[in-house]
This record gives C-alpha cells, structure tokens and sequence, in this order.
C-alpha cells in the first residue's frame, strides 16, 4: 500500500476511535481515565486532530500533499517527543512511554518513506 494512503487512513482509524469512544483509546494507551477525568476531553482532542490530519493528506495532491506530510512528520515526532517527555517527569511509566512512542516514532518513519518515494 502507498505509504502516505496506509498513514492517512491509519490516522483517521485511531482518529475516530479516540472520538467515539475516548476512555477505550485512553486504555489502548495504557493512560487511567478513571483517575484523570479530563483523559477523554484531551484524548477527542486528539482524534479530531488525527482525523483532520489524515482527511487532509488524503484529499490533497502534488506540493500540498508533500506539506502535509511534512506536517505529519512535524506533529508525529511533537507526539514522540512528548511521550519521552512524560516518561522523564514521572507522568507515566516507561512501558507506557514505550506504548506513547511507539507508534508516533513509525508514524515518522511512514512520512519519510512517502517523501522518499514520492
């Protein structure tokens, strides 16, 4: 699969779970939601986020497509970055860190293979 489509349309997949349905994606994260009742306003945050992201890639072409995923590239690594971050300060332990970064750091691997290959 063209990796900007296979990138595109996991972002609106994770993306719309985090919306309909915050506390279980919170969990797929290995975040408590039940002890931090504010989880699912930041983790529909997110979704929508992810959504807009990935609607946007997918109905752009040409220079606006490759600034897209650039974008991506940009809010993915933020998103890995924070995870570390967390992990640093105590916020979360490093198996949830793990499970926080994972993901966004192959989520900047797939940009940079679409810019690549483009």
């Amino acid at each position: 699969m063209n990796p900007v489509i296979g990138l595109s349309l996991g972002r609106i997949a994770v993306g719309a779970v985090a919306v309909a349905d915050p506390e279980r994606a919170a969990r797929l994260f290995q975040l408590d939601p039940v002890s931090n009742p504010q989880l699912p306003y930041v983790t529909r945050l997110f979704g929508v986020r992810e959504v807009a992201l990935g609607l946007a890639t997918l109905m752009s072409s040409g220079r606006t497509r490759k600034g897209m995923i650039g974008l991506g590239i940009v809010v993915d690594a933020a998103d890995g970055a924070t995870g570390y971050l967390a992990m640093q300060d105590g916020t979360v332990s490093r198996k949830t860190a793990m499970t926080l970064m994972g993901p966004a750091v192959g989520a900047v691997g797939s940009g940079l293979l679409a810019l690549v290959k483009r």
